[in-house]
C-alpha cells in the first residue's frame, strides 16, 4: 500500500499496479493535505486516505500495509466526514428548472452505472430514492441509502449534483426521519387521505356525503370551478357539478393533508427541499379537472410544490411497458402537462421505468421538463447479470420466485401470467438472460425482490443474497454496462 500512497500523492495513478487493490481513478480527490480514493479489495470496497490534516484525522480506519496511509470502511460516519470536506457528495434540491430522474437503487450498488449513464445529459439524478416499504423489503435504512449514493458519487467523481427522495412517505415519523437525515426531496403519499370509495358510490350516497360538508366549503368549490371556465393554455377542462362533487369528495381531505405537511415541515425548513405530491394511488385515473382542482387549491393555500404525480389513464405496472390506449393517454397528458406549466411545477411520472411506448410523448408535452421515477428496473438488470454470469444461482432464484409469487402480490398490482413463462427446464443457461425480455418473467422477478434478498436457510444464513451480491461485485463492469444500455434507452426516448 505504500506504493499506492506514493502514487496518489504524486497523481501518477497509472503507475500503480497491485494484485490486491484496484483504484477507481475518478474517485481520487484532495482536500488540504489529504488525498483519498476508493479502492476495490477482496473484502469489498474501501476508502484509502493519505495525508496529515483534519480530513485524515477525521476518517475512521486502520493503518494500511506498509505503514503509510489509512484504509477505511465505507461507513456512515466516514460518509458524513466526506460530505463535510467534499460538498458535491451530499444531496441537493434541484427545483423546477431542470428535468430529474429518480433512480431508486434498491441494492445500493447501481448508482455508479446510473451516474455514468446520466452524466453530461440535460437531466439530474435522484440517486437515493426509496420508500419505507422498499426499506422493509430489502432490510436497509435511509442511512444506508444515503451512504451508498454518496460513495457512488465519490467513486465516479460526479460533481453535477444528485438528489435524495423520501419516496411515498405518509407517516409523520417517516417524514421526520427522512428530513432529519438531510433528504432533499419528499414525495408525500396522500393515498390514505384520498377517498377511493367515491368511485363506486351511488348518486344518492354522493349527494348525502356532499351535503354533509359545510355549506361555506361547498360554495367555495362551486364558485371557483362552476363559474368562469378555467383558462389553462393547452389544457381541455370542462367542470360539471357531477364531476366536481366527486373530485371534492375524493381529494378534499388529501388537500388538507398536503397543506398540513407543507406548513409543518417544508415551509419551516432552513434549506431547500423538493416537495412532490403523489395522488396516483387512487382507484380511478386522475382527470385533468381533478388535477387542476388540487393544484389550484394548493395555490390558494400558499403551498408551493416541486412536482405532482397524477394517476394517468391506462396502467403503469412495474417493469413493463405502458398498457392502455395511447391516443387517450396523449390527449390527457397534454392537459396534465399544461396544468403543471400553468402552476409552475413539474409533472411527475411514477412507476415510470420501461414505459418506452409513451416516453417520446412525455418528453414532447412536458417540453423536456419532468420528473420520472424508476426503481425495480435496476434490480432486473442486476438479475440479468446473475442469469448471464451465475446461471445456477439464477435458476434457484427463479424457482423460489415462482414458489412465493402469490406472497409478493400483496405489495404490488400486476397482471402476470405465470403459465406464459417458459419452464426453467426447457431453457439453456445461455438463454436465461432472455427471461428479462419477457413481461411475465420480468414481473415475476420484479415483485419478489424483497423475498429473494431476505430469504434465509434453516441455519440463519442468507439463501441467495450473499452469492447474489458477490456475483455483481465480481462482474461490476457487466452491471454498469447493462444499466447504461437500459437506462440510456429511457433517456434517449425521453429526448435526453
Amino acid at each position: 500500500m505504500k506504493q499506492l500512497a506514493e502514487v496518489l500523492q504524486s497523481g501518477n495513478i497509472s503507475e500503480f499496479v497491485s494484485s490486491e487493490y484496484t483504484v477507481y481513478p475518478k474517485s481520487i480527490a484532495k482536500a488540504g493535505g489529504t488525498t483519498i480514493a476508493i479502492v476495490k479489495t477482496a473484502e469489498g470496497k474501501k476508502l484509502f486516505a493519505v495525508g496529515d490534516d483534519d480530513l485524515y484525522d477525521a476518517l475512521v480506519g486502520e493503518p494500511a500495509q506498509g505503514g503509510e496511509g489509512k484504509l477505511c470502511a465505507l461507513s456512515h460516519a466516514n460518509r458524513l466526514t466526506i460530505n463535510n470536506f467534499f460538498p458535491y457528495t451530499a444531496p441537493r434540491a434541484f427545483g423546477t428548472k431542470v428535468a430529474t430522474m429518480g433512480l431508486g437503487d434498491r441494492l445500493g450498488i447501481a448508482s455508479p452505472g446510473h451516474i455514468e449513464t446520466i452524466q453530461g445529459k440535460d437531466i439530474r439524478p435522484v440517486l437515493a430514492q426509496q420508500s419505507i416499504r422498499e426499506l422493509a423489503l430489502t432490510g436497509r435504512t435511509y442511512e444506508d441509502v444515503l451512504d451508498a449514493a454518496a460513495y457512488a458519487v465519490l467513486q465516479e467523481g460526479y460533481t453535477d449534483g444528485y438528489g435524495a427522495d423520501g419516496d411515498h412517505l405518509k407517516k409523520i415519523e417517516d417524514i421526520e426521519y427522512a428530513l432529519r437525515l438531510g433528504f432533499t426531496m419528499l414525495t408525500l403519499d396522500c393515498s390514505e387521505n384520498i377517498d377511493n370509495s367515491i368511485a363506486g358510490a351511488s348518486d344518492e350516497e354522493l349527494a348525502a356525503k356532499y351535503e354533509a360538508l359545510p355549506a361555506s366549503l361547498r360554495e367555495q368549490y362551486e364558485s371557483r370551478y362552476l363559474g368562469e371556465a378555467a383558462a389553462v393554455p393547452g389544457a381541455t377542462l370542462a367542470f360539471t357539478k357531477e364531476s366536481l362533487v366527486k373530485d371534492v369528495l375524493i381529494y378534499h381531505e388529501a388537500i388538507n393533508f398536503m397543506e398540513e405537511i407543507y406548513n409543518r415541515y417544508i415551509a419551516t425548513l432552513d434549506r431547500e427541499v423538493d416537495f412532490e405530491i403523489s395522488i396516483d394511488e387512487t382507484e380511478t385515473p386522475t382527470s385533468p379537472e381533478a388535477h387542476y382542482l388540487v393544484a389550484n387549491e394548493l395555490r390558494h393555500r400558499g403551498v408551493s410544490i416541486f412536482s405532482m404525480a397524477p394517476r394517468f389513464c391506462g396502467e403503469f405496472q412495474k417493469g413493463i411497458d405502458y398498457i392502455g390506449d395511447i391516443a387517450q393517454f396523449e390527449r390527457e397528458l397534454a392537459s396534465h402537462a399544461a396544468i403543471a406549466v400553468h402552476f409552475g411545477y413539474k409533472l411527475s411520472i411514477h412507476s415510470g421505468s420501461d414505459k418506452f411506448s409513451v416516453f417520446p410523448l412525455i418528453g414532447q408535452y412536458t417540453k423536456g421538463l419532468f420528473h420520472l421515477k424508476t426503481a425495480g428496473t435496476n434490480w432486473l438488470e442486476a438479475v440479468r447479470v446473475v442469469a448471464s454470469e451465475n446461471p445456477s444461482l439464477y435458476r434457484r432464484m427463479h424457482q423460489y420466485a415462482l414458489d412465493h409469487f402469490e406472497e409478493a402480490t400483496a405489495y404490488y398490482h400486476v397482471t402476470t401470467d405465470l403459465s406464459a413463462i417458459a419452464p426453467l427446464e426447457s431453457v439453456t443457461d445461455e438463454q436465461l438472460p432472455a427471461y428479462m425480455n419477457e413481461n411475465n418473467a420480468r414481473q415475476l422477478l420484479h415483485i419478489t425482490y424483497g423475498l429473494l434478498l431476505q430469504a434465509k436457510n434453516e441455519d440463519g444464513s442468507l439463501t441467495f443474497a450473499d452469492e447474489f451480491f458477490q456475483t455483481l461485485y465480481d462482474r461490476e463492469d457487466v452491471f454498469v454496462e447493462g444499466l447504461k444500455r437500459h437506462i440510456g434507452k429511457h433517456l434517449e426516448l425521453l429526448g435526453k
